[in-house]
């Protein structure tokens, strides 16, 4: 699915930088990574899960846009709360809603 979904926003335009799992995206950002976005899947886990990431780049890289994600639905609500801004997308969403975000995001 990730690889789908980032050859699609390739395909609108953008730069897209995958990472494997949640450390892995960490330390592409810790290493100073040029990002605008990040789309961060909550139910992603390994040495640190999707939650984690998410409140370490609130912390750590405030400038970055964070879009949440999540099947399950009390994860996607916390989401809301995760994020003052709000920005969640319960899956499942389409390729375009997920563009559509994004753009609302950046245009902020």
């Amino acid at each position: 699915m990730r690889m789908a979904i980032a050859a699609y926003l390739r395909d609108c335009g953008y730069a897209v930088i995958e990472a494997d799992n949640p450390a892995e995206a960490r330390q592409l950002l810790e290493a100073g990574t040029q990002a605008d976005v990040a789309f961060i899947d909550l139910e992603a886990t390994g040495q640190i899960d999707g939650f984690e990431l998410a409140h370490w780049v609130r912390k750590a890289r405030p400038d970055l846009k964070v879009l949440l994600t999540s099947g399950v639905r009390r994860a996607a609500q916390t989401a809301g709360d995760l994020c003052e801004e709000g920005p969640h997308l319960a899956k499942p969403y389409t390729h375009r809603d997920l563009e559509a975000q994004i753009r609302r995001l950046l245009a902020r």
